[in-house]
């Protein structure tokens, strides 16, 4: 895993054409402003985690039907 630091308003670059950015940190929070092309999706972890999930018991539906 890589590890930076970044103040408000400063950012990282992902490949060419995703910016992470941090808009605001406030206690505990920070809040992040991500610019990504529309094709690319972007969850959060806890989301893209039940989508698998989901997607996982239509697949082994699927299978169990055949």
């Amino acid at each position: 895993m890589l590890v930076l630091s970044r103040k408000t308003n400063q950012s990282i670059m992902i490949g060419r054409d995703t910016r992470v950015m941090v808009v605001g940190v406030d206690r505990d929070q920070v809040k992040l402003g991500i610019e990504a092309p529309r094709h690319v999706p972007v969850h959060r972890f806890e989301v893209y985690e039940e989508i698998q999930r989901s997607n996982e018991s239509i697949l082994k539906l699927d299978a169990d039907r055949d």
